[in-house]
Formats: structure tokens, C-alpha cells, sequence
């Protein structure tokens, strides 16, 4: 488990993320269409998987807007902003945007790619929503990069996942 805070109050994670080094878990998420996206979709790309509690809240907002910014000239790279936010909310806001270099995905179905990448937060009024933070794979799937932010009000180490996909 992982100790974050929110507003400066104790709240913590159901696990950890997947180590560096390690193939991430596959997972099943709901596109804005509403169909099943895996995993394997992206295989031979780089991820990004940008994860936050809502898309509704200023801080996620802004993650999304930086990596569509960020990953737009980067070479064979997705970004997947993953969120418990309904497909309907996420495909608004990317529309309002103007994003089109990043995918939202929904994890409202079942929660599993919350408890199996350790960032379902316990406690805490954002408890059952996702923590902040970022995993980077590489081509082949494997965790070459990660970060869980201490703060859930506090944006991720941009820089630091970029610098990862050198």
C-alpha cells in the first residue's frame, strides 16, 4: 500500500504499482464508444498511462491537457488517461478540449485496473477512485517507468516520464 494525502489528509492505496522492470498487468477498460480496450491494443507502442481520480477536477484536467501537449511529436507513443470517470465525461471533456493525442479510458465497470495497478484509494473522501499517478511501458509491455504522487492535489513528474521514453 501506498500513503498519499489529499487537501494534506492521510488516505492510502490498496498496493503498490507494478515494479520497473516487470510486464504490466493487462487490463479491460471502457473506450468513450464504449467498447473494450486492452493492453494488448497498444502492443508494439510505448504507454504512458496517465491515472488520476477524475477528470473533473482541475489537477486531472491539467495532466491531460500536459501529456497531449507533451506527446504529441513523441515517436510511437500512446497516452492513456485512465480514470473511474464515466466514458460519456471523459469523451466531453476531450471534445471541449480539442485532445487529440491522449485516449480516456473508464475503469467505472469494475475497478479491477485500479486493484490490480495498486491505485485504488482506501479511506479519504476520494475513496474507490484511482490515486495520481503515471507507469511508462515500453514496446514490449514491460514498467520502464513509475511514479505515485504523494499528493493527490499535486501534478505528476512530467519530466520524469518523458525522460523515460529516451
Amino acid at each position: 500500500m501506498a500513503n498519499i494525502t489529499l487537501g494534506g489528509n492521510a488516505a492510502t492505496t490498496i498496493g503498490e504499482l507494478p515494479k520497473v522492470g516487470t510486464t504490466a498487468p493487462d487490463f479491460s477498460l471502457s473506450k468513450n464508444d464504449m467498447s473494450t480496450a486492452s493492453l494488448a491494443d497498444f502492443k508494439g507502442k510505448r504507454v504512458v498511462l496517465n491515472i488520476f481520480p477524475s477528470v473533473d477536477t482541475g489537477v486531472c484536467a491539467q495532466s491531460v491537457r500536459t501529456f497531449n501537449e507533451k506527446i504529441s511529436g513523441a515517436e510511437n507513443t500512446e497516452v492513456l488517461c485512465i480514470s473511474r470517470d464515466l466514458p460519456f465525461a471523459q469523451a466531453r471533456f476531450c471534445a471541449a478540449e480539442g485532445l487529440e493525442n491522449v485516449h480516456t479510458l473508464s475503469d467505472f465497470k469494475s475497478g479491477d485496473f485500479g486493484k490490480n495497478y495498486g491505485v485504488t484509494i482506501e479511506g479519504g473522501a476520494f475513496e474507490g477512485l484511482h490515486s495520481r499517478a503515471v507507469v511508462v511501458l515500453d514496446e514490449a509491455g514491460k514498467v520502464i517507468y513509475t511514479e505515485q504522487v504523494p499528493e493527490v492535489g499535486q501534478e505528476p513528474n512530467y519530466e520524469g516520464a518523458m525522460s523515460a521514453l529516451k
